[in-house]
C-alpha cells in the first residue's frame, strides 16, 4: 500500500521526465515478438509510456496498474490501449486470454512474487512469453551512485531481485526463463530512470528528474540526498568524479531483460 501511495505521488508530473526510450522499447518489442492479431498485457504500466509506444506499432495492448493517478495520466495520453485497474497478484482477466506480457521496472514492487508469477501464468496462453526489464543486486552494486548515496542504494538493494529468485518464482508458476540480456545505460538514453545519469551526473541536480525516480522519491533521507548531491558536485568540480566512476566499471550490465515462456 505504501508503494502505491508513493506512485500516486510520483504520478503527478511523471511524464515530464519519464518517457519510452526508443532503444529499450525496440528491445522489448523484439523480445516479446508480438503478432498484430493477438493481445498483450503490460503489468504495472504506470502512465503507459512503453505500453503506448508498443501499441503504436499496431499491437493490441491491455495496460494494468494499481495506481489510479498513473492510470489517469495514461488514459489522458492515449486511447490505443485498454487501461485497467489491478494488481499483479490478482489480474482482472480470464485464464488463457493473453498472448504475451511485459513488466517494466515493476516486479520488485510486487507484494507477493509467487502469486504475481502464478497470475501471469494463469492469464498467458501456452507458448506465451513474458518480458521483464529489471535490475539485480549485483548490478546495483556496480553503480557509482553507491559512493555518494550509500543509504539510498542500500535500501534499493533490499528491493532488488536476483536472477535466481525470478527463476524460482517462474518455475513454480510453470514459466521457464528462455533468454536474458544485459542492458548498459547508453549516452542517448531518453527515459530518466534511476541510473540514467551514469554518463552524465549533472542530471541528478535537476529536482524534477529526481522526483520521477522511485529511489529519490521513496527511498531517500532528505539530509542524505543533499549531502550526496553536495559531494557529487564537489567531485565533479574537482575532477575526482571520473576516477570514482572508473572504480565502478564492470561487465554485469546496469539493468536486465529476462524472457520467460509458458510451455
Amino acid at each position: 500500500m505504501k508503494t502505491m501511495v508513493m506512485y500516486d505521488k510520483i504520478g503527478e508530473g511523471y511524464n515530464t521526465t519519464r518517457k519510452a526510450d526508443p532503444y529499450i522499447a525496440g528491445r522489448i518489442l523484439a523480445l516479446l515478438a508480438p503478432e498484430k492479431d493477438k493481445t498483450y498485457l503490460d503489468i504495472g504500466c504506470g502512465t503507459g509510456n512503453y505500453t503506448i509506444k508498443l501499441a503504436q506499432s499496431g499491437v493490441n495492448f491491455i495496460g494494468i496498474d494499481p495506481s489510479a493517478v498513473m492510470l489517469g495520466e495514461a488514459k489522458n495520453k492515449s486511447n490505443l490501449v485498454n487501461w485497467m485497474y489491478g494488481h499483479a497478484e490478482n489480474l482482472p482477466l480470464p485464464a488463457d486470454s493473453i498472448d504475451g506480457a511485459m513488466a517494466i521496472f515493476t516486479v520488485h514492487h510486487w507484494a507477493n512474487l509467487d502469486k504475481g508469477f502464478a497470475e501471469v501464468a494463469r492469464v498467458l496462453k501456452n507458448g506465451g512469453q513474458f518480458v521483464i526489464f529489471t535490475f539485480t543486486p549485483e548490478q546495483k552494486k556496480g553503480y557509482w551512485f553507491n559512493h555518494f548515496f550509500p543509504g539510498i542504494m542500500q535500501r534499493s538493494l533490499e528491493k532488488a531481485l536476483t536472477q535466481q529468485t525470478v527463476l524460482n518464482a517462474g518455475n513454480k508458476a510453470g514459466l521457464t526463463v528462455i533468454q536474458t540480456e544485459k542492458y548498459f545505460v547508453r549516452h542517448d538514453l531518453e527515459d530518466m530512470f534511476g541510473y540514467c545519469g551514469k554518463h552524465n551526473p549533472e542530471i541528478y541536480f535537476d529536482p524534477s528528474i529526481r522526483k520521477g525516480m522511485y529511489m529519490f522519491s521513496a527511498l531517500k533521507d532528505a539530509d542524505e540526498e543533499q549531502n550526496g548531491l553536495r559531494k557529487l558536485r564537489e567531485s565533479i568540480d574537482s575532477g575526482e568524479f571520473e576516477k570514482i566512476k572508473q572504480q565502478y566499471e564492470n561487465d554485469e550490465g546496469d539493468y536486465l531483460f529476462m524472457v520467460l515462456k509458458k510451455l
